[in-house]
C-alpha cells in the first residue's frame, strides 16, 4: 500500500518495469568462452568472453576449461585461477577432464585424455590454489572410485561426464559423493530400457543435471523429460564457446578445428557438436516457450539451482533480502534490457 512505500529521499533510483520482468541474475555452471575468446587462453580471453555473457543476463559464472595436455592445461587453470582473484562474478573453475572416456570424449582431444590419477589431480587442484570447484570425470575408467574419494575429501565437486558407465557405475559414483551430471544426455551411454545408465542413476540418486537447452543439444521433449524426473533439479547451463556472439565462421576449441553455421558449432574433423553458442536468456526463453516449463521454474533452473549446487544460495540465486542484488530486467520475450550486479549496473546494460 501507500503507506508502505519508501520515502522518496531513501530512493536513489526508479525503474519503470512495465511490460518486462524483474529476475535474478543467471549462475551459469559450465561455460567455456564467448566473444571470439575461449577461457583457456589466459585472464584477458576470460574477461572478454565474460563480459558477452553478462549482457545475457549471467551475472556469476563458473569457468569451464577442456581437456588439453597437463603442460597446457596448468597454466589455463593458474589464469582462470587469476581471474578469479580478480572478480568476484566468477564462482571457481570447472575442469572437463582429463580423465574422461575415449569413447564418449565428444570434442575433447583423444591424446590427452587420461586415466584418472591422484598425483595428476593434486597438481591441477594446486594450479587452481582453492578455486577448481567442479572436476567432471568418467567414474568407469579405472582409479575413477578413488579420485572420486580424493576429490569429495578435498571440498570438490564431482561431476559424471563423458562417460560410459552404466546404471550400477553411475549410482555407485553418486553414492560415494559425485553430485552432478555434466551436461545430461550429451557425451553419455544412452538411456535404455534395460540400462538406465547415468539418466536413469541421476533420477533415483536425486543430484542436480545439466541441460544445454538451446534445441541442439537436447530436444525440447528431452528437456520435460530431464524436468519430470528431476523437478527442481535442473541447470541450465550454455556449455558456450568462444564463438558465442562472435558469429559464424572457423574456430579453435582446444586442439581441434571448429566449423559454426547457423550458430552450431562441429568439428571440421568428424562432425562431433563442440560446445555450443548458447547465452542464459536464450536458454530461460526455449525453456518457457519449446519446452513449456513454468515461468518460476525456468528461471529457478538458471539462477536458484546453481546457486544451491554451489552452495551460495545465501548469497545469489533469488531476489530477497539480505542476499547480493544481482538482478536482471528483460522484456516479456527475455530479452535483456538491463543487468545489476552487486548493486551497481553493467554499463553495457543499463535501464
Amino acid at each position: 500500500g501507500l503507506e508502505n512505500r519508501p520515502a522518496a529521499s531513501d530512493v536513489d533510483e526508479v525503474v519503470q518495469l512495465a511490460g518486462g520482468y524483474l529476475l535474478p541474475g543467471f549462475i551459469d555452471l559450465h561455460v567455456h568462452g564467448g566473444g571470439g575468446h575461449n577461457f583457456d587462453d589466459g585472464v584477458a580471453a576470460i574477461e572478454t568472453g565474460l563480459a558477452v555473457h553478462r549482457r545475457h543476463g549471467t551475472t556469476r559464472s563458473m569457468v569451464s576449461l577442456i581437456t588439453n595436455p597437463i603442460a597446457q592445461l596448468i597454466p589455463a587453470i593458474e589464469a582462470a585461477a587469476q581471474a578469479c582473484d580478480r572478480d568476484p562474478r566468477i564462482l571457481g573453475i570447472h575442469l572437463e577432464g582429463p580423465f574422461l572416456n575415449h569413447s564418449r570424449r565428444g570434442a575433447h582431444d583423444p591424446d590427452s585424455l587420461l586415466i584418472p590419477d591422484l598425483a595428476v589431480m593434486d597438481a591441477l587442484l594446486a594450479a587452481g590454489r582453492g578455486h577448481v570447484r567442479v572436476v567432471t570425470l568418467a567414474p568407469e575408467l579405472p582409479g575413477g572410485p578413488e579420485l572420486i574419494a580424493h576429490l569429495c575429501a578435498a571440498g570438490v565437486h564431482v561431476a559424471v561426464g563423458h562417460s560410459d558407465a552404466d546404471y550400477d557405475t553411475a549410482m555407485a559414483a553418486f553414492e560415494a559423493g559425485a553430485d552432478l551430471v555434466t551436461h545430461a544426455f550429451n557425451g553419455m551411454r544412452p538411456l535404455h530400457h534395460r540400462d538406465p545408465s547415468i539418466i536413469g542413476a541421476a533420477m533415483d540418486s536425486g543430484v542436480v543435471l545439466e541441460a544445454i537447452n538451446d534445441g541442439v543439444h537436447l530436444h525440447p521433449g528431452t528437456v520435460r523429460l530431464l524436468e519430470s524426473i528431476g523437478h527442481g533439479r535442473i541447470a541450465l547451463i550454455t556449455d558456450a564457446m568462444g564463438a558465442t556472439c562472435a558469429g559464424d565462421g572457423q574456430y579453435t576449441l582446444g586442439a581441434f578445428d571448429v566449423q559454426v553455421t547457423d550458430g552450431v558449432a562441429r568439428l571440421v574433423e568428424g562432425g562431433s557438436i563442440a560446445g555450443s553458442t548458447l547465452t542464459m536468456d536464450t536458454a530461460v526463453r526455449r525453456a518457457v516457450e519449446q519446452v513449456g516449463m513454468p515461468l518460476l521454474d525456468a528461471v529457478n533452473a538458471a539462477s536458484q539451482v546453481p546457486a544451491t549446487y554451489l552452495g551460495l544460495d545465501d548469497r545469489y540465486g533469488a531476489i530477497v533480502p539480505g542476499r547480493v542484488a544481482d538482478m536482471l530486467v528483460t522484456d516479456m520475450a527475455f530479452a535483456v534490457r538491463a543487468v545489476m550486479i552487486a548493486g551497481q549496473w553493467d554499463e553495457s546494460r543499463r535501464p
